[in-house]
């Protein structure tokens, strides 16, 4: 009697190849056909449009979404606000229980435009990167926090700029925030 006659049967498919377990696990009719010594049935191709979409979290996805939607209502005003920069820095001033005139109205429109630009752009990456992470099914609701932080602190340094180029208007802000 030889080895192979000793041996039992295996019953488990550990002589069969990656590709047959493979092809047993995710379809019984492959396995079906092997029993009955029939070859397998082709494996149909995917769809391009059957590609499994994984979603996280339903709590992350509300928050998501709503903090890209308010973020694009905060952005939408604060941008049509920077249109009309010397309007925008006087009503800051007002908050700070300042009577002073911006008169630096050529840089207030250069850096304010900018500013606005900045916004728009800092708001379509942010979403677009949140898009990205929402279709992988990955945490997202941290991309509009951080989005919003880095927009708004490079917009700051254009409204900044722009603010310092009247002197006289500096002046009379920090008179009041040193008293």
């Amino acid at each position: 009697m030889s080895d192979g006659e000793s041996r039992p049967r295996p019953q488990y498919g550990e002589y069969a190849t990656p590709e047959e377990q493979r092809a047993r696990i995710q379809r019984p009719e492959v396995t079906e056909a092997l029993e009955a010594g029939v070859a397998p049935p082709a494996e149909p191709a995917p769809a391009a449009d059957s590609a499994p979409r994984v979603r996280g979290p339903l709590a992350d996805r509300i928050a998501t979404f709503v903090l890209l939607a308010y973020g694009l209502v905060s952005i939408v005003s604060t941008i049509v606000q920077l249109q009309d920069f010397p309007g925008y820095a006087e009503r800051a001033a007002q908050i700070l229980g300042v009577d002073a005139t911006y008169t630096a109205l050529s840089a207030g429109y250069v850096w304010g435009a900018a500013a606005s630009v900045i916004y728009g752009v800092g708001y379509v990456l942010t979403a677009w990167l949140t898009w990205r992470r929402l279709r992988r099914g990955r945490i997202a609701f941290w991309i509009p926090l951080v989005g919003f932080v880095a927009t708004t602190l490079l917009a700051g340094v254009c409204v900044t700029i722009a603010l310092t180029a009247d002197p006289a208007f500096l002046s009379a802000l920090t008179g009041v925030v040193a008293n």
